[in-house]
């Protein structure tokens, strides 16, 4: 039964990794292989740091990860506990049903939402501005906008289905504990403190590793969909620019070292989060 799991991991994750040698050669060619190029060193590495738009690609990708982190994973969490409260059953599912049914919609559907509402013909977002006696905005061609509107059509599409995780933490609490509790006086917000967060505390440290392991990592896709040029100085991401680099202006080599820093920072930042956790919590994922 393992042998299909093995089989993936090792010509989809583990064999590709053959393809970061090209991150230290001056040039790849198809017809030559990666084994025949000129070896450069790290000279891929240098040309990155020492551009113009190293600064800028670093400081969107980190921003736009740490504000999703900051204000997105909170959110599933939240609507878990909400839900834990919630005694009626047919309300709950009701709830449940309309909070997963956004993870089921495709990205460039999302994102053509986006640009409806946002139009400046009838667009929601501007309707609404209009009820304030407020002008017209091209929302998705101003930079100022870029990553609210990422930020929270990420947390309407992904909060309901990430919250099933929790959920799921929330129901092996054991409920001999909620019962002292209330023996002792304790309401329902202290029951909340002192016995639900702890209760569900080693789950919200694993995912909070994991993402933190991801943290340079934004959604491609999204971004590059949403992404204009005069948005570029708030949506320019280190996976945007690697797919201009090395797929539209078929540089691989270089497109693959920045790829391999971008890879080598997420590995650090997750040992880095798993230690820490280990150390101050004892939850960890190894």
């Amino acid at each position: 039964m393992l042998v299909p799991v093995i089989a993936y991991y090792a010509v989809f994750a583990y064999g590709p990794m053959y393809g970061l040698l090209m991150a230290f050669q001056k040039s790849y060619s198809p017809v030559k292989g990666i084994l025949d190029g000129q070896w450069i060193g790290f000279d891929n590495f240098k040309m990155f740091f020492n551009s113009y738009y190293f600064e800028r690609l670093i400081k969107n990708t980190l921003l736009l990860s740490l504000y999703s982190i900051a204000i997105g994973f909170p959110a599933p969490i939240v609507l878990a506990l909400l839900l834990n409260e919630v005694r009626k059953k047919w309300f709950k599912s009701a709830v449940q049903t309309f909070s997963y049914m956004p993870h089921f919609i495709s990205v460039v559907v999302v994102v053509g939402m986006l640009k409806t509402f946002s139009s400046l013909d009838g667009g929601l977002f501007n309707v609404i501005r209009g009820l304030f006696d407020l002008q017209p905005v091209m929302f998705l061609a101003e930079k100022d906008f870029f990553r609210p509107l990422y930020i929270l059509s990420n947390i309407w599409q992904g909060a309901g289905w990430a919250s099933i995780i929790f959920l799921a933490a929330l129901s092996g609490i054991d409920p001999q504990l909620y019962e002292a509790s209330r023996i002792d006086g304790a309401g329902r917000w202290r029951q909340l403190l002192h016995v639900t967060l702890p209760g569900i505390l080693p789950t919200i440290v694993v995912m909070l590793i994991l993402r933190l392991g991801a943290v340079m990592n934004a959604d491609f896709q999204k971004i590059l969909l949403m992404q204009t040029a005069p948005t570029y100085e708030t949506s320019d991401v280190i996976s945007t620019f690697v797919y201009r680099s090395g797929i539209l202006e078929g540089n691989y080599t270089y497109s693959t070292a920045i790829g391999l820093f971008n890879g080598l920072i997420n590995f650090g930042l997750l040992l880095l989060a798993n230690a820490i956790s280990r150390k101050v919590n004892s939850t960890s994922l190894w």
